[in-house]
């Protein structure tokens, strides 16, 4: 059986490809796994010089031709749930190391450039924003969706969502739009843009030439994206709505941005509504939460508290009661798109059981993430 983490060292450059394509390379405890074990010993291996993210996509077989190419749909919400309806704790070990994967890769002592095709969402953002180069192109789909599952955008979202342009970071958390590639490089999601198709060529490139060194390698890396641009890109869909981004999500509650989207009645307003009508009241009130209190706080400190935010989604009501648990039920599991969200308003939120989610399980001196600085 074929790794769902595939490993190749490419004259000095790291190659990594999440191969688990027919979920849309989702990670697994295992990738997770395999991906720091990979990751940790490369740190020191004077061979890598630097290292390349990137996803898979199906293969053509029996007559049917290749599927789309996808860097990561996220995690695997689908174990998720089944880890929290048995009371499985492996749940508990998959959010913790993928935690410190990620701040792994933020914190990592080599280049490392993410190479986003296709749908880039969640776990799969978690990857991407940690490194030193996020390549997007023509086929991206980007976004932290996780308030629809009944979750909030973990992964340091918090972190990286509120380091956008004013209230930018709240309204991607809580709506979650899906951003397309000139989205992801006017909010500073990503820093650059390339033909998927230039891939090959640019590993090539490595097999000819070796790198000298980290700085020359993430050079040659900027220089080929550069010589393979996209042509025309499409129009912002975001940016150009900053002024009333920041005008409704810089508001005080959720009720409050809630009743202020209402007021407005442009196109755009009433679009935000729609999307938020089916996202968690509660998990939207806790992500508003969640990315105030990152602005003020280190890339460790965001890990550790969304830490204890993830361990309470799943503690303070447990199993199915887990507004989680619904809404993985709704979306993957029945499929019936109809989440019994409690509450169901945001106007019932109990602003108490919000403060909750912040609370931690652990004493410092026992938490998961003790050791991130």
């Amino acid at each position: 059986m074929e790794s769902l983490v595939l490993t190749e060292v490419i004259g000095g450059l790291g190659v990594i490809t999440l191969n688990r394509p027919k979920a849309l390379n989702a990670l697994s405890l295992e990738m997770v796994r395999e991906l720091y074990t990979v990751l940790t010993g490369w740190a020191t291996d004077e061979a890598v010089l630097g290292v390349l993210m990137r996803g898979s996509g199906r293969p053509a077989e029996n007559g049917k031709p290749a599927g789309a190419v996808h860097f990561c749909a996220g995690g695997d919400i689908r174990f998720i749930y089944d880890a929290a309806i048995t009371g499985d704790l492996s749940v508990d070990d998959f959010f913790s190391e993928e935690y410190a994967l990620d701040y792994l890769i933020h914190t990592y002592p080599k280049p490392v450039i993410a190479w986003l095709e296709g749908i880039t969402m969640g776990g799969g953002m978690g990857l991407a924003q940690g490194a030193d180069l996020r390549v997007v192109t023509e086929h991206i789909r980007m976004a932290m969706p996780e308030t629809r599952i009944g979750l909030f955008p973990d992964v340091a979202g918090g972190y990286f969502l509120s380091r956008c342009a004013g209230s930018l970071g709240e309204y991607l958390g809580i709506v979650g739009p899906h951003l397309h590639v000139t989205d992801a490089l006017t909010l500073g999601l990503a820093d650059v843009h390339a033909q998927a198709e230039s891939l090959p060529t640019l590993l090539e490139g490595f097999k000819l030439r070796h790198a000298a060194n980290g700085d020359e390698l993430l050079a040659r890396v900027r220089a080929h994206v550069d010589a393979h641009p996209l042509g025309d890109l499409p129009e912002a869909t975001v940016t150009g709505h900053l002024d009333q981004i920041n005008r409704h999500f810089s508001l005080h509650a959720m009720a409050d941005i809630e009743a202020s989207l209402r007021a407005d009645g442009s196109e755009w307003a009433q679009q935000a509504l729609k999307q938020m009508a089916g996202h968690s009241p509660l998990m939207m009130c806790v992500t508003l939460e969640q990315i105030r209190r990152a602005r003020s706080m280190s890339l460790a400190q965001v890990f550790r508290m969304e830490r204890d935010m993830v361990r309470n989604c799943f503690g303070i009501r447990k199993g199915k009661d887990s507004e989680t648990a619904e809404g993985v039920r709704a979306l993957v599991i029945d499929k019936d798109n109809q989440p019994r969200w409690r509450p169901a308003a945001i106007k019932d939120v109990d602003m108490m059981e919000v403060e909750a989610f912040f609370a931690s399980p652990w004493p410092a001196s026992r938490h998961p993430l003790r050791d991130l600085i």
